[in-house]
Protein backbone atom coordinates (compact mmCIF):
# COMPACT_ATOMS: atom_id res chain seq x y z
CA UNK A 1 0.00 0.00 0.00
CA UNK A 2 0.94 3.08 -0.52
CA UNK A 3 0.72 6.98 0.71
CA UNK A 4 -0.29 10.00 -1.54
CA UNK A 5 2.87 11.14 -0.31
CA UNK A 6 4.84 7.90 -1.63
CA UNK A 7 3.93 6.67 -4.66
CA UNK A 8 5.53 3.38 -5.38
CA UNK A 9 7.57 3.01 -8.04
CA UNK A 10 5.68 1.73 -10.55
CA UNK A 11 3.56 4.95 -9.95
CA UNK A 12 6.77 7.10 -10.32
CA UNK A 13 7.17 8.64 -14.12
CA UNK A 14 10.90 7.02 -15.24
CA UNK A 15 13.38 10.08 -14.74
CA UNK A 16 16.94 10.29 -16.31
CA UNK A 17 18.45 13.66 -14.26
CA UNK A 18 22.32 13.27 -13.10
CA UNK A 19 23.36 16.10 -11.37
CA UNK A 20 27.38 16.29 -10.45
CA UNK A 21 29.65 18.45 -8.73
CA UNK A 22 33.45 17.79 -9.36
CA UNK A 23 36.68 19.37 -10.94
CA UNK A 24 37.14 20.18 -14.18
CA UNK A 25 39.98 17.65 -15.83
CA UNK A 26 41.00 19.10 -18.94
CA UNK A 27 40.28 22.08 -21.27
CA UNK A 28 36.66 21.77 -22.51
CA UNK A 29 37.26 20.61 -26.05
CA UNK A 30 34.75 22.16 -28.92
CA UNK A 31 34.16 19.75 -32.16
CA UNK A 32 32.47 20.30 -35.40
CA UNK A 33 30.81 17.00 -36.22
CA UNK A 34 30.52 15.65 -39.79
CA UNK A 35 26.56 16.42 -39.70
CA UNK A 36 27.39 20.44 -39.34
CA UNK A 37 26.63 20.39 -35.55
CA UNK A 38 29.01 21.49 -33.18
CA UNK A 39 29.83 19.78 -29.42
CA UNK A 40 31.67 21.18 -26.40
CA UNK A 41 33.33 18.15 -24.32
CA UNK A 42 34.96 18.12 -21.23
CA UNK A 43 35.84 15.57 -18.55
CA UNK A 44 34.74 15.79 -14.64
CA UNK A 45 36.46 14.49 -11.90
CA UNK A 46 34.34 13.34 -9.17
CA UNK A 47 34.87 11.90 -5.84
CA UNK A 48 33.74 8.92 -4.92
CA UNK A 49 31.92 8.22 -1.29
CA UNK A 50 35.16 7.63 0.66
CA UNK A 51 33.42 5.41 3.42
CA UNK A 52 32.40 3.25 0.55
CA UNK A 53 35.84 2.67 -0.31
CA UNK A 54 39.42 2.50 1.12
CA UNK A 55 41.56 4.46 0.13
CA UNK A 56 39.31 7.03 -1.89
CA UNK A 57 39.17 7.33 -5.33
CA UNK A 58 37.82 9.25 -7.75
CA UNK A 59 35.51 8.95 -11.44
CA UNK A 60 36.52 10.74 -14.50
CA UNK A 61 32.91 11.85 -16.03
CA UNK A 62 32.50 12.97 -19.68
CA UNK A 63 29.61 15.52 -20.25
CA UNK A 64 29.19 17.41 -23.53
CA UNK A 65 27.27 20.33 -23.81
CA UNK A 66 25.04 21.12 -26.86
CA UNK A 67 23.14 24.19 -26.58
CA UNK A 68 24.72 27.15 -27.55
CA UNK A 69 24.59 28.68 -24.39
CA UNK A 70 26.00 25.74 -22.77
CA UNK A 71 28.90 25.88 -24.38
CA UNK A 72 29.28 29.44 -24.38
CA UNK A 73 29.54 28.65 -20.38
CA UNK A 74 31.95 25.87 -20.04
CA UNK A 75 33.69 26.90 -22.84
CA UNK A 76 35.41 29.76 -20.67
CA UNK A 77 35.97 27.14 -17.67
CA UNK A 78 39.86 25.69 -17.03
CA UNK A 79 41.52 22.79 -15.54
CA UNK A 80 40.73 22.33 -11.45
CA UNK A 81 38.15 24.74 -11.23
CA UNK A 82 35.51 23.19 -9.33
CA UNK A 83 31.90 22.73 -11.45
CA UNK A 84 28.18 22.15 -10.70
CA UNK A 85 26.48 20.15 -14.11
CA UNK A 86 23.38 19.04 -14.05
CA UNK A 87 21.86 16.79 -17.17
CA UNK A 88 21.21 14.02 -18.58
CA UNK A 89 22.52 10.39 -19.36
CA UNK A 90 23.08 10.00 -23.23
CA UNK A 91 24.40 7.03 -25.20
CA UNK A 92 25.81 8.80 -28.58
CA UNK A 93 26.16 6.60 -31.73
CA UNK A 94 28.75 7.05 -34.16
CA UNK A 95 30.28 5.49 -37.41
CA UNK A 96 34.40 4.82 -36.70
CA UNK A 97 37.04 3.98 -38.49
CA UNK A 98 36.48 0.21 -37.17
CA UNK A 99 32.71 0.55 -37.63
CA UNK A 100 30.23 0.78 -35.26
CA UNK A 101 30.78 3.08 -31.67
CA UNK A 102 28.96 4.35 -28.72
CA UNK A 103 29.60 6.30 -25.74
CA UNK A 104 27.90 7.25 -22.60
CA UNK A 105 28.12 10.94 -21.40
CA UNK A 106 25.96 13.48 -19.50
CA UNK A 107 24.35 16.04 -21.94
CA UNK A 108 24.90 19.15 -19.93
CA UNK A 109 21.34 21.06 -19.41
CA UNK A 110 22.60 23.54 -16.73
CA UNK A 111 26.49 23.99 -16.06
CA UNK A 112 28.27 26.76 -13.06
CA UNK A 113 31.48 27.23 -12.40
CA UNK A 114 31.23 27.03 -8.08
CA UNK A 115 35.08 28.22 -7.84
CA UNK A 116 37.70 28.89 -9.89
CA UNK A 117 41.04 26.66 -10.02
CA UNK A 118 43.89 28.00 -7.29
Amino acid sequence: MTSANHPSAAEQPARNEVSLVGRLAADPVSTELPSGDVVVSLRVIVDRDARARRPPSVDTIDCCAWSPGAQRRVSSWHPGDIVEIEGALRRRFWQGSTGPASRYEVEVRRARRVSRAA
